[in-house]
């Protein structure tokens, strides 16, 4: 079959690598920070705000920091719907009176962060108003190996808190990895938030706010906690949450005809996604934390795309074509899809420069 070509993205790709003095707006719109899961937080928890923003700048260091107007930190070691929400609102507040959302903001945020973002969106507004400010004007968010359909780490990692039997020794050690402690009640914070239950019964009701997924399914931890998590994962976040997925069953693809590698084949995917939840692209080799500016080499696959989602415009180059395996002798070999030129640069990189157009 004929490659179908878009505009290639090496040129882009290596002016946005080469610009100096990098802009803190994408689209023309304030980009405002989200962070996931700090485990230091549980072992060693934050005294304070001060501390909890040291830790969030940290977080985004590698891309989006230079990349953002602003950010929402947040404790991992308390609760969505308590101390988390507090300091959130206290952020929240001071980008509404400071107006950096007047013209619009994007959300970024990763794993945990699309979680504790979607009970922003839910109650921003609401919480503004009480206070007598504006709230905040949102275009869209950018979920990267969103988390808000919960892990089933989080599962075990509740589960091994309250029963700490020898025979739990390898679920013990995956938990472990994921949260940097020995599991005990009353000092897991967000995780509890993450059990798959708990999280999908937390600010579910439909927004106006598009949610784009970036969705990764590379190793994490060299590959100890994947047996854990349902269908294909990143080694933190399994597959169903980062696409958006209405139900927990582990899945294989964000799309029941498309591979994360890209190859057009039949996949068990989602039976349905959260309204406005779209998954953009996908990416088999990238783990967790380096869908975040820190792993190349990695192909990205196009879902949705060549659309407006509220006024945002979502247009990854594509190519299509045909490989034949070494052991393949005839026929045109498998249909795949790629973004061309992405396993020449990071993730982050690739989305910033490409929706920064």
């Amino acid at each position: 079959m004929k490659p179908i070509t878009k505009v290639a993205l090496s040129a882009g790709l290596a002016a946005g690598l080469l610009a100096t003095g990098a802009s803190a707006q994408l689209a023309g719109h304030n980009v405002i920070l989200v962070h996931g899961f700090q485990q230091e937080d549980l072992s060693n928890p934050p005294a304070n705000l001060q501390e909890v923003k040291a830790a969030g700048a940290d977080y985004w260091r590698t891309f989006w920091l230079s990349r953002s107007e602003a950010r929402i930190d947040w404790p991992s070691n308390g609760r969505i719907e308590g101390s988390i929400a507090q300091q959130a609102y206290n952020q929240i507040r001071s980008i509404s009176q400071q107006g950096l959302c007047n013209n619009f903001c994007v959300l970024v945020s990763h794993s945990t962060g699309d979680l504790v973002t979607r009970y922003i969106l839910e109650n921003q507004a609401r919480w503004l108003r009480a206070d007598g400010l504006q709230p905040l004007k949102i275009l869209t968010a950018l979920d990267f190996s969103g988390a808000g359909g919960g892990t089933e780490l989080a599962d075990l990692a509740v589960s091994v808190a309250y029963n700490d039997s020898w025979y739990l020794a390898p679920v013990k050690a995956a938990v472990e990895l994921f949260t940097g402690i020995d599991p005990e009640p009353g000092k897991l914070g967000v995780v509890n938030d993450l059990q798959t239950n708990a999280a999908r019964n937390l600010a579910v009701s439909p927004n106006s706010i598009p949610r784009i997924r970036l969705v990764a399914g590379g190793s994490s931890y060299g590959g100890v906690t994947k047996p854990f998590i349902a269908g294909t994962d990143d080694g933190v976040v399994p597959t169903h949450s980062a696409c958006g997925a209405t139900t927990a069953e582990g899945v294989d693809s964000c799309i029941s005809n498309l591979s994360l590698a890209g190859k057009y084949s039949s996949q068990d995917g989602p039976d349905g996604l959260y309204y406005n939840h779209y998954p953009v692209l996908m990416n088999e080799g990238v783990s967790h934390s380096g869908v975040l500016g820190s792993e190349t080499g990695n192909i990205s696959v196009p879902v949705v795309n060549n659309t407006t989602l509220n006024g945002f415009r979502v247009d990854f180059a594509s190519r299509t074509y045909n490989r034949r395996a070494w052991w393949q002798w005839w026929g045109s070999g498998d249909r795949y899809i790629e973004v061309p030129g992405s396993d020449q640069t990071d993730m982050s990189s690739l989305v910033y420069n490409t929706l920064n157009n």
